[in-house]
Order: C-alpha cells, then sequence, then structure tokens
C-alpha cells in the first residue's frame, strides 16, 4: 500500500507537470475566449505563456494528490463489499475521480486563479471560485475517469493482453475530448467568475446566473466559447497526462 502510494504521488505529479507546461499556450488562449472582456481585450495571442510559474508551482502538488487520492479509494472500495463487483466498477471510479478531485482543487484553486489572472486579469473571491471549480471538475471527471477505465478495458479484453502506455494514452484523449465538450459550459461560468470584479452579481458565483447570463448576451455559442481549444487542450492533456502516469507507475513498480 505504501509503495503504491508514492508511486502514485511520482507518477501523478510528474504526468501533472509534462502535460501543464507542455500545453499552457492553449489553455490561456481558451480563457481569453472565454473572458467577458473578449479575446483580443483579454490579451489576445500577447503573452501566451503568462502565467507559467503560477502553473509549474500547483501542477505537481495537484496531479499528485488528485492520483494518491483516486488509486487509495479504487483500493479500498475495490477490497470487498458490494462496491468490488466488477459491474460496479463504474461507480467505484466515478466516487474515486469525485473524491480525488475534491483534494486536488484544494490545491489547484489558488495557483489556477493567479494563473487565470496573470492571462487575462481581474479578481473574485476564492472560496467561490473553489465552489464553482468542483462543480465543473467533478462533472468532468465523472465522466472522464470512468470512460477512461471503461476504454482500457474494453480495448485490453479484445487484444487479449494489458495495454500498453500509448494505448492507455489514446483511451485517455478520447475520454478527456467527450468530458471537455460535455462541460464546457461549466468551464465558461468558471472562467467568468474567476475574471469577475470583486463584489460583480458574476463574482457571486451562481452558475446558474453565469450561464443564464451567457446564454442572454451570447447565445449557444457563448455557452460553448473555447471548446475547440477546450477539447483540443484536454485531449492531447489526457493523451500525455494519463499516458505519461501509467507509463511512470509501470516502471516504478
Amino acid at each position: 500500500f505504501h509503495c503504491r502510494f508514492f508511486v502514485a504521488v511520482l507518477a501523478g505529479g510528474c504526468a501533472g507537470m509534462c502535460v501543464d507546461l507542455t500545453l499552457f499556450p492553449l489553455d490561456t488562449i481558451k480563457t481569453r475566449l472565454q473572458s467577458q472582456q473578449g479575446f483580443y481585450k483579454a490579451g489576445g495571442f500577447r503573452g501566451i505563456y503568462a502565467g507559467v510559474p503560477s502553473a509549474a508551482v500547483g501542477s505537481f502538488p495537484n496531479a499528485a494528490a488528485f492520483f494518491v487520492t483516486y488509486e487509495c479509494t479504487k483500493s479500498l472500495l475495490g477490497a470487498g463489499g458490494a462496491l468490488a463487483a466488477p459491474h460496479v466498477a463504474p461507480v467505484t471510479n466515478m466516487l474515486a475521480a469525485s473524491l480525488g478531485e475534491i483534494v486536488a482543487c484544494l490545491i489547484r484553486v489558488p495557483t489556477e486563479v493567479v494563473k487565470q489572472r496573470t492571462q487575462a486579469c481581474p479578481s473574485s473571491a476564492t472560496y467561490n471560485i473553489l465552489l464553482t471549480t468542483l462543480r465543473e471538475e467533478i462533472p468532468f471527471s465523472l465522466v472522464q475517469f470512468p470512460l477512461w477505465e471503461y476504454l482500457k478495458m474494453l480495448w485490453s479484453q479484445r487484444q487479449g493482453h494489458t495495454l500498453h502506455s500509448w494505448q492507455s494514452a489514446v483511451c485517455g484523449a478520447f475520454a478527456g475530448a467527450v468530458a471537455a465538450f460535455a462541460t464546457t459550459p461549466l468551464d465558461v461560468a468558471k472562467t467568468r467568475i474567476m475574471l469577475a470584479k470583486a463584489g460583480s452579481a458574476t463574482a457571486s458565483g451562481n452558475i446558474p446566473l453565469v450561464l443564464l447570463d451567457v446564454w442572454r448576451s451570447r447565445g449557444l455559442p457563448g455557452l460553448f466559447a473555447g471548446s475547440m481549444p477546450r477539447m483540443a487542450f484536454i485531449s492531447m492533456g489526457g493523451f500525455i497526462f494519463l499516458g505519461a502516469y501509467e507509463k511512470i507507475r509501470r516502471t516504478l513498480l
């Protein structure tokens, strides 16, 4: 158990740094596309590496915290009882991913706030941002990780042996793209809340109201603003992140 704990820390942390630093420019573009100021007023293509230091500082502990929680929860829930049955594996994965996101968000949110304000300016309350982030990240993980695990299982069964790391990475890319598109409106709301001026209605963190405001002002395209770079970012991120995690984990175990 202790060995798996440290492996999850190292593999998760290294994978997190790899993906965050590699794909940082796409994340900046996505943030500016979703900004209330508009893409060009928020900075356009200028300084797309703004915020790299805060991302680098937060990425290792954030990813490490997620995977430690994810793996430990899966192990504990799968050790016996009703949740150990194969047919309820998606439920186990959902619970593990949700807990992982809650723990990781405690680290991610402060660095995410610093990073996004560097990318596109303004200010808001961190507590509201934490709640908003959880409301986005938990649904995202509820889609991504069970789908990732399911695709790995399906592919493994088809070929008759455990997947290679690159195959796990492909599954991660597909699962990430699906989850990214499905949760784009929540990401738009989170970005607007993060970039809102303190004391404004948007800064209160009321996601339905923010989404309604986006719908009224920009319609459906506004709700899915930045979906393509978000899907590209998360799909590539899923490939690097989950592929690197599997590779490092297997190397260390």
